[in-house]
């Protein structure tokens, strides 16, 4: 689970990395408002306790999924990394 958890944060330091210009992104990752709200949807949470989990206002995350904000930086990150292992990043997330 810690080595999981490393290359999560490994993760999120190298899309830092690209956010602030160190670095060229390897790929781009849309990410839009059914895709935030299919994410969400998948863990079963409702949308106060994802955004808690994800340590973002309840406001945020509507905006998201209604499409007036898009979510950047180590947020879309972690949504990429929720889409694509929910369980053990929100195990991770959870201590």
């Amino acid at each position: 689970m810690s080595t999981f958890f490393e290359e999560l944060m490994e993760s999120v330091q190298q899309m830092d990395d690209v956010t602030r210009g160190k670095c060229p992104p390897s790929r781009v990752f849309e990410i839009d408002a059914l895709q935030v709200r299919s994410i969400r949807k998948s863990t079963g949470l409702s949308q106060a306790r994802f955004a808690e989990m994800i340590d973002v206002q309840v406001a945020t995350l509507r905006n998201w999924e209604q499409g007036r904000r898009e979510p950047t930086g180590p947020a879309k990150a972690l949504l990429r990394a929720i889409r694509n292992d929910p369980d053990h990043v929100l195990k991770a997330l959870a201590h």
